[in-house]
Parts: structure tokens; C-alpha cells; sequence
């Protein structure tokens, strides 16, 4: 799921204190001879709050078990996120179909700046100070996934330093 991306770190949720959060439920209808068939569809955000995070998706013909159904595939698709303090390390976009989100680093004290499912995101993650700006498509899914499409493209300065070749004091003289 995760392979378009150079620095994911997979994280196996045993031991994690997970906290789940629903981004969001919709009815769809499948429409057969014998009438309509109706069923749910629900995404749900995932994560410790201490960057790791994990997005699923569960259908089934009713809401508890299609969320129940979210969760657990939320959970096989966990990935920690690098973190600075509690805000993000630089400023990066991400975008899904139609969806695109800007994510920038905040003062301390700000909160997080953001709507919906961004919001369910940004805070599953443990960021705390964040601003962001969601445009293009507001359909969840694709919101859910721009989001962490920006997400993971984030760099710790550590790692930056690495795949340079030089020190941390260099990087930041330099």
C-alpha cells in the first residue's frame, strides 16, 4: 500500500495504545432485480498519538460491523509519521484524486488548524499545532488519503542529514 513512498516505517500494532477515530459512514445502494440493497461503507483513522497512524476502510449491510471492519484494516496498514515535538518538521502537500492538502508547521499554542477528515488524521497522529488547507474534492476517502500522501512524504531533519551524507549541525549552518 505503501510502496510509492522511500521512507515508510511499517509499525506492527501489538503493544500500541490505538485510539480509533470515524471520519465517516455512507449508506450505499446496490440495486439488483429484486430491488435495492442497502449497505454502509465506513472509513476510520487509527493511531497512538505519538506518530503512528493507520486509515481503513470496512463495508458491510450494517454500521457497527462495517466500522468494526474499518478498524481492523486500519490496523494492518500502520505507519509512523516523524514528528517535531508536536507539529510537523516542514511544510508539504499532499493529493489523492481529486482531493489536495496543504499541511504547514505552527507556533506552539496554535491547535490544529484543520477540518473533518484532515482533522481525524492530523490528531490520530498526535500532531497538536498544525495549520492546513483542504481544496478540491471533499469526498472523505480521498481527503483521508491526501493526507497521508502529504504526510508521508515528511523528512525528520535527522534523516535529511543522512541522505546527504553530512551532520546535523552542518545542515542546519548550511
Amino acid at each position: 500500500m505503501y510502496q510509492d513512498y522511500k521512507n515508510v516505517e511499517l509499525v506492527k500494532p501489538g503493544g500500541l495504545e490505538l485510539k480509533d477515530r470515524l471520519v465517516g459512514v455512507q449508506r450505499v445502494t446496490k440495486v439488483t432485480k429484486g430491488g435495492r440493497a442497502f449497505g454502509f461503507s465506513a472509513i476510520v483513522v487509527v493511531g497512538d498519538e505519538n506518530g503512528v497512524v493507520g486509515h481503513g476502510l470496512g463495508k458491510s449491510k450494517d454500521v457497527a460491523s462495517a466500522i468494526a471492519k474499518a478498524i481492523e484494516d486500519a490496523k494492518k496498514n500502520l505507519v509512523r509519521i516523524p514528528l517535531n515535538k508536536v507539529t510537523l518538521p516542514h511544510e508539504q502537500k499532499g493529493k489523492y484524486g481529486g482531493a489536495r492538502v496543504t499541511l504547514l508547521p505552527a507556533a506552539p499554542g496554535t491547535g490544529v488548524i484543520a477540518g473533518g477528515a484532515v482533522r481525524a488524521v492530523l490528531e490520530a497522529v498526535g500532531i497538536h499545532d498544525v495549520l492546513s488547507k483542504s481544496q478540491g474534492s471533499s469526498n472523505p476517502h480521498n481527503v483521508v488519503k491526501a493526507t497521508f500522501d502529504a504526510l508521508l512524504q515528511l523528512r525528520s531533519a535527522a534523516t535529511v542529514a543522512k541522505q546527504r551524507g553530512i551532520s546535523l549541525e552542518k545542515l542546519y549552518k548550511g
